[in-house]
C-alpha cells in the first residue's frame, strides 16, 4: 500500500510523461502480481463502487476527531476533496511501516459492504488512525470511488510494454475489455503468449484528431475518403465463435441493451469486428440524440421503447475479418472488406436490418466538400471525418490520417450565476461554474461548465467570485450577476428535466465577455429559437 501510495504522489506531482513512465517500470518491477494487477486497473481509470456516502464519513470523521461537525465540514468545504480533508484532520503523523498490501487493502474495502454500519465505521476509522498521510488519502479515494490518476491509457501501456519487453499495442489490446484485476490476468497481461484470448475482448479504438486548418492543406482530395461525423455511441461489434459482443468507446459491454443490432450481427461471418456508432433510427432517419439517451443506461429495453426508438449499428471500418487482424491494411482495403461484409449480411437479412453501412461522400474539391458540410445540422450530424485512403486502423490518436472536420458550434452570451471548487490540484480554486440567460427579468440557469479558460483567467475570476458572494450553500456559492461569458456546445434539444426546458451538450466556455453588462446576454427565447432553426 505504501509504494502505490508513493507512486500516486510521483504521478501526481511531475508533469514529465517520461518520468511517470519510469516510476511506473520501477513499481511494476517490484510488485507483486495481485499489487501490480490492482494498480493497472487504478491506473486504467477504473474505480471501485463508491462503499461509503460522503455525509456519513464526514459524520464519522467529527465524531471520532472530537471536532464539531460544522468545522469539519468548512474544512471540507475549504480543501474541496473529501479524501484529502481526512487525511489532513486524523491521519497518523508518520507511516505505518508494517502496512499491508494495495491488494489486502481493496479486499478489505469490498468486504465493508457485508459489515453493519457500526464495524463499518470501527474498521474505517482504525485505518484513518493507523495509517500516514498518503496511504490514508489513497485509502479514502478508494474508498468512495474519487481515485483519479493523471496517466492516459497509452502511457500506462508504454510502461507495462517496457516492464514485460513487450510491444506497446499488444498490452494495449489485452487492456480492452472486461478484465479481473488478479494475479492471473496481471501474468497474462505481461506473458509472451497471450494464451486463449477472451473471444469478447475489443480493439483499442482509433481516434481523430480536431481539424483547425483549411481542408485545402490536406494535399488533393483524391487522397482522402469523406463521411459523415455522427452523433451517437461510438462502439465494436464482434462476432466470434457464434456469438456477438458490443462494446462502447468507454469499455462498456452494451450487447444486452440493443438486441435488435445483436439478432442482425448473427448473419455475420464468425471471426469479424466491426468499428462504427449506435444511432437511433426510424423510417425516418437518424433521430435526435436525446432520444438515444432514453436507451443509454438502461440494463434491458422493453418493447415499447424498442418500438419508439429503435436502433442501428452504422459500419466505419473493420479490424478483423474470417479471424484475422487486418488493421494494418490500408484504410480504402479495408472499406472495400467491410462493404462487402455488410452487403451480404443485408443480402440475407430482412428489408429492416439494423446493421448500415457509412456512406462515403463523393465531391470532386474541397470547396464542393465544403458546401456539403453546411447540410450538416439538417442531417443531424457534427460534421464531417477525413480519412487518408493509405492510412491503417492505428491505435488512440495519431494525428495525420484522421480527422474530424466538425461545424462551428452553437453559441450563446451567458451570466455567471453560482460557483463551486474544483477538485485534486484546483480544490482551492472555484473552477465550475454555473450559467444562465434571461427569461423576463429572471436569470435562469442553462448550462454548467468548467473549461475554457487559462490559468490566469481562473486565478482572476476566483478572487473575484470570493469577493462578490452573495450567498453559500456548502461548497456552492452564489455571485452577483455581473459576469459574461461566451458559451460554445455542441447541440440542443428541449427538455422536461430542467428548469429552463432545454439541455445543452458539451458546455464549455468560449472566452470570458469583459466588454459585455449582464443585462446584454441572451434570452432563453433567443436560445429555444436555436431549436426551431435547426
Amino acid at each position: 500500500m505504501k509504494e502505490f501510495s508513493r507512486l500516486y504522489q510521483t504521478l501526481d506531482q511531475t508533469t514529465s510523461t517520461n518520468a511517470k513512465v519510469v516510476a511506473m517500470v520501477e513499481y511494476f518491477k517490484h510488485a507483486p502480481p495481485p499489487d501490480a494487477a490492482w494498480a493497472v486497473y487504478f491506473l486504467s481509470g477504473k474505480r471501485l463502487k463508491r462503499l461509503i456516502g460522503a455525509a456519513k464519513l464526514r459524520q464519522w470523521l467529527a465524531e471520532c476527531s472530537d471536532l464539531p461537525q460544522w468545522l469539519v465540514d468548512d474544512c471540507y468545504s475549504s480543501v474541496g476533496d473529501l479524501a484529502e480533508t481526512i487525511a489532513l484532520l486524523i491521519a497518523s503523523a508518520t507511516e505505518n511501516t508494517t502496512q499491508g498490501s494495495l491488494s489486502g487493502q481493496v479486499d478489505e474495502l469490498r468486504a465493508l459492504s457485508k459489515l453493519d454500519e457500526t464495524a463499518q465505521k470501527n474498521k474505517v476509522v482504525q485505518w484513518w488512525k493507523s495509517q500516514g498521510y498518503a496511504s490514508c488519502f489513497i485509502t479514502n479515494k478508494l474508498l468512495t470511488g474519487g481515485l483519479r490518476v493523471g496517466v492516459s491509457q497509452l502511457l500506462l501501456a508504454r510502461a507495462v510494454a517496457q516492464h514485460a519487453d513487450l510491444p506497446r499495442a499488444v498490452i494495449l489490446h489485452r487492456l480492452m475489455g472486461d478484465w479481473t484485476p488478479d494475479e492471473s490476468f496481471w501474468k497474462t497481461l505481461i506473458s509472451e503468449d497471450d494464451g486463449a484470448a477472451d473471444i469478447s475482448r475489443p480493439y483499442p479504438f482509433c481516434l481523430a484528431s480536431p481539424l483547425e486548418d483549411e481542408p485545402q492543406s490536406l494535399g488533393e482530395i483524391s487522397d482522402w475518403v469523406a463521411e459523415w461525423k455522427w452523433d451517437g455511441i461510438r462502439s465494436q461489434l464482434i462476432r466470434r465463435d457464434g456469438q456477438t459482443f458490443l462494446w462502447s468507446r468507454g469499455e462498456e459491454l452494451i450487447t444486452t441493451r440493443f438486441p435488435e443490432i445483436v439478432t442482425a450481427a448473427a448473419s455475420l461471418p464468425d471471426g469479424t469486428v466491426l468499428d462504427g456508432e449506435v444511432l437511433p433510427w426510424n423510417d425516418h432517419g437518424v433521430m435526435p440524440f436525446n432520444e438515444l439517451q432514453r436507451r443509454i443506461g438502461r440494463k434491458t429495453i422493453g418493447k415499447k421503447l424498442l418500438t419508439e426508438v429503435p436502433c442501428v449499428f452504422l459500419a466505419y471500418d473493420c479490424m478483423e475479418a474470417g479471424g484475422v487482424d487486418i488493421r494494418e491494411q490500408p484504410f480504402k482495403k479495408r472499406r472495400t472488406t467491410l462493404e462487402s461484409i455488410i452487403n451480404a449480411v443485408r443480402l440475407v437479412s430482412s428489408a429492416d436490418c439494423r446493421l448500415s453501412l457509412s456512406e462515403c461522400i463523393d465531391s470532386p474539391d474541397w470547396e464542393a466538400l465544403a458546401e456539403k458540410r453546411s447540410e450538416s445540422r439538417q442531417r443531424l450530424v457534427e460534421g464531417l471525418m477525413l480519412k487518408q485512403v493509405s492510412a491503417p486502423f492505428h491505435t488512440g490518436r495519431n494525428r495525420g490520417d484522421y480527422w474530424k472536420w466538425k461545424i462551428d458550434p452553437y453559441t450563446v452570451d451567458a451570466v455567471m450565476l453560482y460557483a463551486q471548487a474544483g477538485h485534486g490540484k484546483r480544490s482551492n480554486l472555484y473552477t465550475d461554474y454555473t450559467f444562465g440567460v434571461w427569461d423576463g427579468d429572471t436569470l435562469v440557469p442553462i448550462a454548467k461548465a468548467y473549461s475554457g479558460l487559462d490559468n490566469k483567467e481562473i486565478s482572476q475570476l476566483d478572487k473575484w467570485i470570493r469577493k462578490h458572494t452573495v450567498e453559500r450553500f456548502g461548497p456552492v456559492r452564489s455571485v452577483t450577476a455581473e459576469q459574461v461569458f461566451e458559451l460554445a456546445f455542441e447541440g440542443i434539444n428541449l427538455s422536461t428535466r430542467h428548469k429552463s426546458g432545454i439541455a445543452v451538450r458539451f458546455p464549455r466556455i468560449a472566452r470570458w465577455r469583459h466588454d459585455l453588462a449582464a443585462k446584454d446576454a441572451d434570452t432563453l427565447a433567443c436560445v429555444k429559437q436555436m431549436i426551431s432553426n435547426d
